[in-house]
């Protein structure tokens, strides 16, 4: 089991050390743009309030970071977590300008700091490449403050049938536009794989409750390709 987990780990991490100089270009391009009118829509069902502090695990390159520090006109307190140092140092010169953001390189299933710290929890695209999803979620649950909020944005699986069919189709062509842009295909493989295997919607509100959250609820995004998760800490 552990040999399984370092196996992931460093998978995961040379699939990142391998994009993260075109991540956020292969983003728009793969998603057609969808991502940034998602993370926008993750930001908007988070509502967050000024003079407050919040956790981003698996940062890659600051997104949901950036938008969170606007939203509250930069009166807030942002940690950035993130587990491979290319996608780190991309965000740390991404960010440059934002004197309340800081990058600590580590992994979400186990956070350098004490409990009830933070009023949100945001992970964005990185929960489907932890090694121990339980595991993430009690350390999410443990650095949160009571009333603190968690919330997750992943692509999910499609409820429509004929997107479905469409998609699937769509991501055969991932590895190969991979290649053309990054000069690599094994990282799209990967994702692509990453998000076949990927658990439900329902599936991840049983986990999230499993592990101390009340208040669930997910909202679905372009019929399910990705999908919101807020739980409360109560």
């Amino acid at each position: 089991m552990k040999s399984n987990i370092q196996d992931k780990t460093k998978l995961v991490n040379s699939v990142f050390s391998k994009v993260y100089k075109r991540y956020d270009l292969m983003n728009d391009i793969l998603s057609l743009g969808l991502h940034r009118i998602w993370k926008e829509r993750f930001i908007q069902w988070m509502s967050p309030q000024q003079n407050t502090k919040l956790i981003d695990v698996a940062s890659g390159t600051g997104d949901i970071a950036k938008l969170f520090s606007q939203k509250t006109n930069n009166n807030s307190e942002i940690v950035c977590i993130e587990p491979n140092m290319e996608m780190l140092e991309e965000g740390k010169v991404k960010l440059k300008n934002f004197n309340n953001v800081r990058w600590i390189n580590a992994s979400a299933e186990k956070l350098p700091f004490d409990s009830d710290m933070f009023d949100y929890y945001s992970i964005s695209y990185g929960i489907r490449n932890v090694n121990d999803i339980n595991r993430t979620l009690r350390e999410a649950f443990r650095v949160l403050k009571t009333g603190g909020r968690f919330m997750c944005l992943e692509f999910s699986k499609v409820d429509n049938e004929i997107l479905d069919l469409f998609y699937q189709k769509y991501s055969k062509t991932i590895p190969y536009i991979g290649k053309f842009i990054v000069g690599s295909e094994k990282p799209y493989k990967y994702l692509v794989k990453s998000i076949e295997s990927f658990i439900s919607q329902k599936e991840l509100v049983k986990l999230m409750r499993e592990n101390g959250f009340s208040n669930i609820e997910f909202r679905n995004l372009s019929n399910g390709i990705s999908a919101i998760h807020s739980g409360w800490k109560i």
